[in-house]
């Protein structure tokens, strides 16, 4: 069976094609600035990328372009050869607690949670709308990002404000990034032949967040009612004492949105270092002495390392712990400088082991009290198994 992993943004489309059962990946692909000018997509497959630039009005040419894409390079030859499209969707709220067919009733839920998720649910719904309307034979299924979270107990999902803030308003702690967490989950206990696991997962990159699963239930996680809180990333602040927010107004002059905007897309490492939100550019700044490029690294570092000693101490100590996505795959620097942070949990790195990029590996010594393991996430191979389980 071929199914299509599909992630719509605003303005983008990404897409990966999966042969199962064999999990094979086919082609994938990425259409950026849809329907704003200047407008292009990339198509990688057998390990080659190419590069078109291309008029893209909507979501609707993009998946044109998507599916001519692949009939040229033979990956099918007709569209009843896709079987399944699973969609990420990022806010599902309470309602969804795993993976769903997508129906009417499943599109307007998504679309009522958008005031949740104003940047990503409409997005999703367009992406939706889109491909339902070029393949509407194709079933597919939506992949929430907050559906593993949904395991939460209230000891960790409420927040001590008035309790109508909840019942009214669903006001709550949801989290994000659960495909990842799910999947690094998955993967070190297929790795280590057990499925009992107390892990502390570490999505660490320009976005970030951290979580304490046991044997499979999440305890808690360090991203919020939205994306915001949490650990420092890298343009958002994480968590602050909310009361500097009108202040700042008051001696600014700025409303909420412009507060929530510099909040969002002002702050983390970009704010501290003074240069950039991609750690490679804070790393050289680092490197070569820059005071604020040296804060920043430590200061993320210190942010990540807290959380997962408080992880470690509600889970009565981890069995293993797993650094992921950009930062936690490629970062071998940020990756040494969190785990010296955390040498009271009797965590051990090897430096030796650690000098790598991109790898499933452990990264921490024959007599550290909990092992590390770098493992790359692959949300796209979530997203497929799960629509791949569904519509099988």
């Amino acid at each position: 069976m071929k199914i299509l992993s599909v992630n719509a943004g605003s303005s983008s489309l990404k897409f990966t094609l999966f042969e199962f059962p064999e999990k094979k990946e086919l082609i994938n692909g990425y259409f950026e600035k849809i329907g704003i000018g200047n407008s292009f997509y990339t198509i990688k497959m057998n390990g080659e990328k190419t590069r078109r630039d291309y008029d893209l009005k909507d979501h609707k040419e993009a998946v044109k372009l998507l599916v001519e894409e692949l009939i040229n390079n033979k990956i099918i030859t007709s569209l009843d050869e896709i079987d399944g499209i699973g969609h990420r969707v990022v806010q599902g709220a309470d309602r969804y607690n795993e993976s769903v067919i997508i129906t009417d009733k499943v599109v307007a839920d998504i679309d009522e949670l958008s005031e949740l998720a104003p940047l990503h649910n409409p997005a999703h719904i367009v992406g939706i709308n889109a491909f339902k309307e070029y393949l509407p034979n194709v079933p597919m299924v939506a992949v929430f990002d907050t559906a593993f979270h949904q395991s939460m107990d209230e000891i960790s999902y409420l927040y001590p404000v008035p309790r109508e803030w909840y019942e009214k308003y669903a006001v709550r702690k949801y989290g994000a990034h659960g495909t990842s967490h799910r999947f690094v989950y998955g993967e070190i206990c297929n790795y280590l032949a057990k499925h009992d696991l107390k892990a502390i997962t570490c999505h660490i990159g320009n976005g970030a967040s951290v979580t304490a699963i046991d044997n499979g239930k999440v305890l808690d996680t360090s991203m919020g009612f939205t994306p915001l809180a949490g650990v420092m990333m890298g343009t958002r602040c994480g968590d602050i004492d909310v009361s500097m927010i009108p202040y700042v107004m008051k001696k600014t002059g700025k409303d909420i949105d412009e507060i929530l905007t510099d909040l969002n897309k002002k702050s983390g490492l970009l704010a501290v270092s003074g240069i950039s939100s991609d750690n490679r550019d804070v790393e050289n700044g680092a490197a070569q002495g820059d005071p604020k490029c040296i804060l920043a690294q430590d200061m993320y570092a210190q942010k990540v390392a807290n959380y997962i000693a408080m992880y470690n101490n509600l889970l009565n100590g981890a069995d293993v712990i797993i650094l992921t996505a950009g930062l936690g795959e490629n970062g071998k620097i940020m990756r040494s400088l969190i785990l010296d942070r955390i040498q009271s949990l009797g965590v051990k790195i090897d430096e030796a082991k650690n000098d790598f990029r991109g790898e499933f590996r452990l990264i921490t010594t024959d007599d550290s009290k909990i092992p590390v393991y770098v493992i790359p996430t692959n949300e796209e191979l979530l997203i497929a198994s799960d629509t791949y389980d569904l519509v099988k």
